[in-house]
Parts: C-alpha cells; structure tokens; sequence
C-alpha cells in the first residue's frame, strides 16, 4: 500500500507527435502487463477514495486496481464492468485529470495513479482472452422496451434491460450504433473496432436494433408507446449553439458535429461530402475551449491543414476541457490564442479571415467563473480559410408529443426519470444537457434501474 512512495508514475507509451499528427490512431500504445500490475500496486488502498467519490459511476476503482496488482485479471475485469457497460471507452475518453486521477490522494506529491489507462488495460485484455461474453438473460420476460437513441445512455440502459431479461429494442437515425462513440469523437482518442464490438456484443445478446430509424420521420413516439410496455428518450443533444456576430452566414464557417461527423465516416470508409471535411493546406480557426473543440484541432491537424488556431475567450486555466487534450494538441502543432474572441468573420462569400478582440478575466458570472470582457485597444486579426464552431449543443426539436420540456429544449423528468407520459422515461444529454459520456452511462444505468421497477409494477397490476 506504500508503492505510490518509491514507484514513479507511469502512463502508456505515447507516440511521437511526428507520428501521430500523420494519422488518426489511438495516440497511446499498450501497457505491457507487467508495468500494468506495478502501476497498479501504487494504489495506497485509502480508506476513503476520493477516485471513486468523484467518478460518476462510482466505480469500485481501488478494488480493481488491488485484483490486477495480484495478477488476478479476470476478477479485476469483473469488478471493473460491474458498474460500467464500457469500461474500455471510459478508460480511452474520460477527463481522468478533472475526475477520478484528478482526486487521487496521492496526486500531491506523488502524482495520481494512472487509473483510465489501468481500466484500459483490463478491459482490452478481457476482450483478447474471450472473457467478455454475450449476456443472455436467465429468464426472458414478455414485456418490451423501445429506445430512442443508440448513444451512451440508450445502450446503457439497454445492456441494463436486457439483463434483467426484457425484450430491448433501440431506434437510432444513424446507419451504425454509438452515437457520439462512433460518430462524434475521432479515431485517435478512440478507435471504431472497439464500439463495433460493444455493438456486437449487445446484438448476441438479444437486443434488437433498427438503424436508419429517425422517430418523428420513420415512426411517431405513439405508436412506439402502442408496440412497447415503456420507452426511453435518450436523444442526446447535437444542436450546435450559434455565433451571433457578423459574417457567420460565409462559406467556410462549419459547425463541430457536422466536422467530426464526416472524418469518423471517412475512416468507416463511407464517402461523405468532400466540403464537410477537406481542409488541407487550409487556415483552419476553431472557435471554442471544450473537448469537442480540441477534437476539432487535433484532427484538422491530422487532416492537413496549413494552420491551426484555438481562439478561446478565458485562459488556459479557465479552460472546460481537458489540460491533458490541450497538451497532446500543443505537442501535435496546435495554436492557442488564449483571452481571446471572435468579434466578426470577412471575406467576399468564402471566409478569408477572424477578426478577433483580446479579453481579460472580470467578475466572476453567475456560475462562480470570471466573466471575460474585452480589452481596449486590444483587435487583432487571424487568416482563416475555414472556421469551426464548437460552442456546445442544443437538443434539437425531435418530435415527441406529450413530452414537456424544459426553456432550454431539455426534457423534464422526475426523479425516476418519468416523463408527463407515465410509460415515457428519459435519461442522458437530452435531460442533462451536453455533458461527458460517463455521465450518459450513470444516467442510462439509473435510468433502466426506474424502468425495471415501473415495469414490474406494472406486470403485477395486471396479474392482479
């Protein structure tokens, strides 16, 4: 319990940023298994870990992380998976530094176990000795549930339904399930071959999927109310915020989903429109400071562009997204501008460049952040053949009658995740609001946790 005093940190082998900017794999190499187990044998085993207080799903971390320093992988995967339908993806995407690494008590002084990339690990090795298996249900039951939405939360709460032996069926508009996993963050944070074998694996096991299916334009949310005993609304939110300043209805100027969206199809070996992703040899300026915009840099970087310039209102510290992101961007040749925003966008029709305005940190706004506000005499201007906006997102206006919303376009819910239709539950970004995918699996987990009760009750009223 005292490896943390006299064993280093140590994360994954990272490959050169000469390398990696060239391409869009996954930027870390393997663990060896051996520095996996001594990694992990820096686990103080503290009597309150703060790692698991601060992961969303509580995650039994110091536990799993005690099972692999034994060399007993297979328990460590079972303890690991216990509370996490994609331990694997979590391990690849979570901000560990903002969360669970983040709260490690030995990140003072002896800097935090690696934990996202122990969990990584156990769970590509669990997948290489056939340790993850179908599910199957000990007793299949007749009442059904549709799900509205293939992302994070829908499949969560899916693998959670199935299990207990409902009939699942999830609806999702796009051609491959996933949402955001497999269209919205790009292959060098996380390869497609491993959502396509969660997909696989939740096939086998019963779950039905019907893809190319938009609710609203396919089929109504009545009649999936009249086909399942309870329905799910676990949209997301894909709405991109807008820019309101001059110039923004210019050629060149592209939301961030849309961005993604056509470089993850690229890479699936679909053939999206060549403007929705080609910036090579471009000035590329990418509005924003989350992790979808350094998303956004990174692979415009790896998609050639001549430049590439983050221009984001707060400073570094200040930043939403993730410091190690911004490091791994730094390292691949990305600008930033930090105290900085857009006030209009020029060229004849077609973008040519940003017209900027330095910022400074004022009073604290009502969320408790310094509030930015320009600074005199401090304009500037940067080339820009393309701009990417990535200011956050919106829900959109899916069709569901019935369903109250929230000002914001977010559903409401009580505290079971039930909507004003008693047999119409919902969980994830479309309640939350944009939020991280971590989060999306505790509510899709909580979520059929409330539906298996109401559909229970519901079994009994009728037998009665």
């Amino acid at each position: 319990m005292h490896g943390f005093t006299d064993t280093p940190q140590e994360y994954p082998p990272l490959r050169p940023a000469e390398a990696r900017r060239d391409d869009f794999k996954e930027i870390y190499q393997e663990y060896a298994n051996s520095v996996a187990e001594i990694q992990a044998n820096r686990c103080s085993q503290c009597g309150i870990p703060f790692c698991q207080v601060h992961c969303p799903l509580e995650n039994n971390i110091p536990d799993w992380l005690r099972l692999l320093a034994e060399d007993r992988l297979e328990e460590a995967y079972a303890v690991s998976s216990a509370t996490n339908t994609f331990p694997e993806i979590c391990g690849r995407i979570c901000p560990q530094d903002k969360l669970c690494e983040g709260n490690c008590v030995v990140n003072k002084d002896f800097n935090a176990i690696t934990i996202g990339a122990i969990e990584k690990h156990i769970t590509d090795t669990a997948w290489e000795k056939g340790w993850v298996k179908p599910f199957p249900p000990k007793k299949e039951l007749k009442q059904s549930v549709g799900i509205i939405g293939a992302g994070p939360a829908g499949l969560a709460a899916a693998e959670q339904l199935r299990r207990r032996g409902y009939q699942v069926h999830v609806y999702d508009r796009h051609d491959r399930a996933g949402g955001l996993m497999m269209y919205g963050i790009p292959n060098f944070k996380l390869d497609k071959a491993i959502v396509t074998r969660r997909n696989e694996q939740f096939s086998q096991s019963g779950i039905k999927f019907h893809l190319g299916c938009e609710v609203g334009r396919d089929i109504q949310l009545d009649a999936l109310r009249a086909k399942h005993d309870a329905v799910l609304v676990a949209t997301g939110v894909y709405h991109a915020r807008e820019l309101n300043i001059p110039g923004v209805g210019m050629e060149g100027i592209t939301p961030a989903l849309p961005y993604l969206i056509a470089h993850n199809k690229r890479g699936l070996g679909d053939a999206p429109n060549q403007a929705d992703w080609d910036v090579e040899g471009q000035h590329v300026v990418v509005i924003g400071g989350g992790d979808t915009a350094m998303d956004c840099v990174r692979t415009s970087i790896r998609a050639k562009a001549k430049s590439v310039t983050c221009l984001y209102r707060r400073d570094r510290e200040n930043m939403p997204g993730s410091m190690r992101e911004v490091a791994r961007a730094e390292e691949e040749g990305v600008q930033f501008r930090w105290l900085a925003a857009p006030k209009a966008l020029d060229g004849n029709g077609n973008i040519t460049r940003v017209m900027a305005k330095q910022m400074r940190l004022g009073p604290a706004d009502a969320s408790g952040r310094r509030a930015p506000e320009p600074v005199a005499d401090g304009d500037f201007d940067l080339p820009a053949d393309r701009v990417i906006l990535a200011l956050g997102f919106e829900p959109e206006d899916v069709a569901l009658p019935g369903v109250e919303r929230h000002s914001t376009g977010r559903i409401r819910i009580a505290k079971d995740f039930s909507t004003s239709l008693p047999d119409v539950f919902a969980a994830g970004d479309i309640v939350r609001g944009a939020s991280l995918v971590v989060w999306a699996i505790r509510d899709g987990r909580d979520a059929a946790l409330a539906m298996d009760r109401y559909l229970q009750l519901q079994a009994r009223e009728v037998a009665a």
